[in-house]
């Protein structure tokens, strides 16, 4: 159970099948999507390196840890734990998490993904390779600690406000509707004080500066020619996960938005007919919060609850 499996595994498949059984149970039991949750206040983070998880394996490891309801968001491989002086119990199953192998443009391998290299133009083949992962609570001896606070809400706001102010986007306010308008190039936002609390309001903002990220001029993300009818809909999709990635970041609520259902069966629909939808999703999600991190003049500090990395080695 340690590491990757030699056996050949059809990663797509199966985090592709992990993810819509998320949202299929999730809208059973509460209307959620599995990126809209507690956990998504916590970014999974590799107890080995430190480092924060990316694109499709924050969605995937969100899922998992919202449905076995893990309460930190702590992840290593076995060989990993074991090199931290911490053993994985008894009959625990490892998750899928996915590294990106670069592939000959020759190459016969069907099962990849296309992408977009932002540097030059160029197209880029890759292939996802699994690897097997385990939270800590599935360690021997796990118990979980006292939940640390997110920081004070007046420090997420200034946080927010920086991170919005450095877009330089064109943010209206004024009506009932939040929406980006790509014929104007200008966010529209609800006022302020329409909102619940100010969270709320960057988060739906975020949402909207997703959709802003895609315009012509800045990351041209174009989805007719893979998604044709459906492209609107997987646009929603990317921001939503957009969005939820900002929500990691900055510590703003993770509330759903209610125009959510309207798109779930466009959804699920793209999903189940196309393996790699959802890593192509991750993967928009991603560029477009890197590209609006990348407008930041300095690095924003990145606000979480899950525990300090060093104090698990024992």
């Amino acid at each position: 159970m340690a590491g990757t499996s030699s056996l050949h595994i059809d990663v797509y498949a199966r985090i592709t099948d992990q993810v819509i059984q998320a949202i299929e149970h999730g809208v059973a039991t509460n209307g959620e999507m599995p990126w809209r949750t507690s956990n998504c206040f916590q970014h999974p983070i590799n107890v080995a390196t430190g480092q924060r998880y990316q694109g499709i394996n924050i969605l995937s490891l969100w899922a998992v840890a919202e449905y076995h309801s893990y309460p930190e968001a702590i992840w290593g491989t076995y060989l990993q734990w074991q090199q931290a002086g911490r053993q994985v119990a008894a009959g625990q199953r490892s998750t899928l998490g996915v590294f990106w192998k670069k592939i000959d443009e020759a190459s016969s391998d069907d099962d990849h993904e296309d992408g977009d290299d932002s540097r030059n133009g160029q197209k880029t083949r890759r292939i996802a390779k699994a690897f097997g992962l385990f939270n800590v609570a599935q360690l021997v001896g796990y118990e979980p600690p006292p939940e640390p606070p997110l920081p004070p809400e007046h420090q997420r706001v200034e946080n927010a406000e920086v991170f919005f102010a450095a877009l330089g986007a064109d943010i209206r306010h004024g009506g009932n509707r939040a929406f980006y308008r790509s014929t104007s190039d200008h966010i529209q936002m609800p006022p302020f004080a329409s909102f619940i609390d100010p969270l709320n309001y960057y988060s739906v903002l975020s949402h909207e500066a997703t959709h802003w990220s895609g315009a012509p001029s800045r990351l041209a993300r174009d989805l007719k020619g893979r998604f044709g009818t459906e492209s609107y809909a997987f646009e929603e999709l990317v921001a939503e996960l957009g969005a939820a990635f900002i929500a990691a970041d900055l510590g703003l609520s993770p509330n759903a938005r209610p125009e959510n259902a309207s798109y779930i069966d466009n959804w699920l629909k793209v999903l189940k007919s196309d393996k790699h939808a959802i890593f192509t999703a991750s993967r928009l999600a991603q560029e477009a919060v890197d590209y609006l991190h990348g407008k930041q003049p300095a690095p924003v500090p990145i606000l979480h609850r899950a525990a300090a990395v060093p104090s698990l080695s024992m």
